[in-house]
């Protein structure tokens, strides 16, 4: 991504130091010029691996992942690392794409289509289910107070919002030529079939939050807001 919702957060908490990753040198620098056009001085982007980050353990107050755990390879190294960098007595925050838990309800073969479009069309490793980040935060990240919701109902208009932006202004894609013109369609494609999956619950639009506690266990009541990471996500 190029950072939105880092800008967002950082307007939000003036008085904090928010610093999202991107694997993307051109995100990095996209985000950090748009952050300097709207004056927003405390959120900086680093170039950097969210499996494997370059800060030191205990770094942060809080971390936060925004749409980018559907696209990492391995989520428990995702979430550890995230755990990793955090604070004693700090939050996690994590907003993703999940699919349904299978544990409960297994797929139908024509499910299973449908999930293996959506991982090939957009080259996403795998999903998981909202149940499974829940277990990976408390067995192997040691997170306490782990809390979940699905927000699909929250979400799910940005799908079809997003087809029609392309519709009411085509010409940015039409001057791009035929290669974009046929990756747009493509996309459409993708995003009916997103909003499709989570209309009927094949999908699930995962909120996941824990606190790591502090020595001997004890959770604290609040955590300051004054350094953050974000995980930059898909938009």
């Amino acid at each position: 991504g190029i950072g939105g919702t880092t800008r967002y957060m950082a307007s939000l908490l003036p008085n904090s130091r928010i610093t999202g990753i991107t694997l993307s040198p051109e995100q990095a620098s996209r985000a950090t010029k748009l952050a300097a056009e709207r004056g927003v001085d405390n959120a900086e982007f680093q170039v950097m691996d969210a499996l494997s980050m370059d800060f030191e353990d205990e770094s942060f107050d809080v971390v936060w992942g925004c749409e980018s755990g559907e696209h990492m390879p391995d989520k428990t190294k995702y979430v550890t690392e995230m755990s990793r960098v955090l604070k004693p007595g700090g939050r996690m925050v994590i907003a993703t794409w999940c699919q349904r838990d299978n544990a409960t309800q297994s797929f139908t073969a024509e499910e299973e289509r449908s999930l293996d479009f959506l991982y090939k069309e957009w080259t996403h490793p795998y999903f998981i289910s909202i149940a499974d980040y829940a277990g990976i935060l408390k067995n192997d990240a040691g997170m306490a107070s782990v809390e979940t919701d699905d927000w699909w109902k929250n979400t799910i208009a940005s799908w079809r919002h997003s087809i029609w932006v392309g519709v009411f202004d085509p010409w940015p894609v039409v001057r791009a030529g035929p290669r974009m013109w046929w990756k747009c369609l493509r996309d459409g494609v993708c995003l009916e079939r997103m909003h499709r999956a989570f209309d009927r619950k094949l999908m699930a639009y995962g909120m996941i939050k824990g606190v790591k506690p502090l020595a001997g266990g004890a959770v604290a009541a609040a955590a300051p807001a004054l350094a953050t990471r974000g995980v930059p996500g898909l938009y």
